[in-house]
C-alpha cells in the first residue's frame, strides 16, 4: 500500500552544492560538527524520499585558492591546496551521513586511494543507482576551476535533473544584497543570460554557462531553513530557479 505521507519527489537525481563555509557554523574557521550533522540530516531526509543525491562541497572553511593567490602564493599551488580542503570536508560529510545510516562514497578527482575512490564515471553512476550518496571532492582536478564548475560538470556527467545551491543567510537570488539593502527584491525565476549579464552572485560564469548549454536548472535556496532541502524536492519552499526562460520577481521584498 502506498505511503500517503511521503511526497512524490520533484526530481529523481540531484546535485547539492554547498560552500565550505556552510560547515563552519558560528566559527570563523574549520568544521563545526553539530552543523555538519544538521546538514547530513537534511540530506538524509531527501534520501529517504528515494532521491539519488550527488554532493560537491567547497573548501573555503579550510583554504581558498583565490585568497592564497591574492596573498602572493602561486595560483596553481593555491588551487591544489583548496582541492585538498574539499577532500577533508567530503570525508567529514561522509562520516556524518553514515552515522545517519546513509551509505556514502567520497570520489576524488585527485587520486588518494587510501581515503577516497578515484573518479570513474560509470562506477559513480552505479553508486547512485544503488542509492548511495556520492560526494565529489577535489574539484575538477584542475587549477583555475572552482567547485561551482565542478558541481556543474559532475551534475551533467551524472545526468542530474537539477543543481541545488544551498546558501547561508539568503533564500534565493536578489537584485542586490538583501543583508545590506532592505529594498532588495528576490527573483522567483531568472534566466542564465541575465545572471551572467547582471553578474548576480549565484555561481561563477563557467558553471552558469555549462548549465545553460545543457539546459540544467539551478535552484538557489537557504541552507539555514530546517527542512528546506526536502521541501524543494516535495515541491514547496522558497527558492529562485535559474533556467532558460524569462525572469520574474517574487511578490515580496526582503525584510
Amino acid at each position: 500500500m502506498a505511503d500517503t505521507q511521503t511526497p512524490h519527489p520533484k526530481y529523481k537525481r540531484v546535485m547539492l552544492k554547498i560552500s565550505g563555509e556552510a560547515l563552519m557554523g558560528d566559527q570563523g574557521f574549520g568544521l563545526h560538527p553539530p552543523t555538519v550533522q544538521r546538514i547530513a540530516q537534511e540530506v538524509k531526509s531527501v534520501h529517504d524520499l528515494g532521491v539519488e543525491i550527488c554532493m560537491v562541497i567547497g573548501g573555503g572553511n579550510v583554504f581558498r585558492g583565490l585568497q592564497g593567490s591574492a596573498q602572493g602564493m602561486e595560483r596553481t599551488t593555491a588551487d591544489y591546496m583548496g582541492m585538498l580542503a574539499t577532500v577533508m570536508n567530503a570525508l567529514a560529510m561522509q562520516s556524518a551521513l553514515e552515522e545517519q545510516g546513509v551509505f556514502t562514497r567520497v570520489i576524488s578527482a585527485i587520486r588518494m586511494d587510501e581515503v577516497a575512490e578515484p573518479y570513474i564515471r560509470r562506477r559513480a553512476v552505479r553508486h547512485l543507482e544503488k542509492k548511495r550518496v556520492c560526494v565529489f571532492a577535489g574539484g575538477t582536478g584542475n587549477p583555475y576551476f572552482t567547485t561551482d564548475t565542478a558541481a556543474a560538470l559532475r551534475a551533467n556527467e551524472m545526468n542530474c535533473e537539477a543543481i541545488l545551491m544551498g546558501k547561508n543567510g539568503v533564500d534565493g537570488i536578489y537584485d542586490k544584497d538583501p543583508r545590506a539593502h532592505s529594498d532588495a527584491k528576490r527573483y522567483d525565476t531568472v534566466s542564465y543570460d541575465e545572471v551572467l549579464q547582471k553578474n548576480l552572485k549565484v555561481m561563477d560564469a563557467s558553471a552558469i554557462a555549462l548549465a545553460r548549454d545543457n539546459n540544467l536548472p539551478i535552484i538557489v535556496f537557504s541552507l539555514d531553513e530546517p527542512g528546506g532541502f526536502r521541501g524543494i524536492l516535495a515541491g514547496d519552499g522558497t527558492y529562485t530557479m535559474v533556467h532558460g526562460g524569462s525572469s520574474k520577481f517574487g511578490a515580496g521584498e526582503a525584510a
